[in-house]
């Protein structure tokens, strides 16, 4: 039941070449930056991955994106990261967009062992119709676009059918875990982290505390170890590292 692994290089190196990831963050909100920077030390080429977004130029996911080591995102908002987009528009990079909403009920649904679910949000738009660009050629064309999707009425109201998402790795955040993998997530931090860590065959979760079994009670625990294989403790230093995609004051 010990899932604390000796550090995040060991807990990510058996993440091959072509592997599908479901990743925790929103912005640079919860994101599992040290896990990531083990990635891509570790070097996996090729990557699938699943988030809300793909981190922004120099942090996060933009680190590997700008490597050139993502293959496929599936997520719901570009955000600010201009790679993110040269790559998508330059043929280089597949991107499925989906419904934010739609994207979270997704993971929960791989997690949950759901296959699929019926849903209003996209009907009578291309997320039904098929036809959204999934990826272009260098020059510009579409080369490969979403299908369409199968919709059915309840109660006079039509829905689209989506599919539960399940992926061979997880990588999340939490604010603090035991050795049995439980979390539990502070705040916003908390944003897709949850959902991505249900949807993972193998997740790894880094904490920026580590406490012994029992020091969470039972309601403080938003996500259950049952849902992580690997608990990777963070150093004072790396669980301070927190960065912010814009900061507004008020005069």
């Amino acid at each position: 039941m010990n899932k604390v692994s000796a550090g995040a290089a060991e807990a990510v190196a058996d993440i091959t070449d072509g592997a599908s990831l479901a990743v925790g963050g929103f912005g640079l909100s919860g994101v599992p930056e040290v896990l990531l920077r083990a990635l891509y030390a570790q070097g996996a080429d090729g990557l699938r991955v699943v988030s809300n977004n793909c981190g922004v130029d120099g942090r996060g996911l933009g680190v590997l994106l700008a490597a050139g080591r993502i293959a496929r995102v599936t997520g719901s908002y570009v955000g600010e990261n201009k790679e993110f987009a040269r790559q998508y528009l330059a043929g280089e990079l597949e991107v499925e967009l989906v419904p934010q909403g739609t994207l979270a009920e997704r993971l929960r649904a791989g997690g949950a062992g759901i296959p699929a679910f019926y849903t209003p949000a996209g009907v009578g738009t291309q997320v039904e119709r098929g036809g959204l660009p999934w990826r272009y050629t260098a020059e510009g064309a579409v080369e490969l676009a979403s299908p369409p999707k199968e919709t059915r009425e309840f109660a006079g109201r039509r829905y689209v059918l989506e599919h539960g998402i399940t992926t061979d790795f997880a990588l999340v955040r939490a604010w603090r875990g035991d050795r049995h993998g439980n979390l539990r997530f502070r705040q916003a931090a908390a944003n897709f982290n949850p959902l991505a860590a249900m949807a993972g065959r193998v997740t790894i979760a880094e904490v920026e505390e580590l406490v012994e079994p029992g020091e969470l009670r039972p309601d403080e625990i938003h996500l259950p170890g049952i849902y992580v294989q690997r608990v990777v403790t963070l150093t004072a230093e790396e669980a301070a590292d927190k960065h912010m995609e814009k900061r507004t004051v008020r005069v």
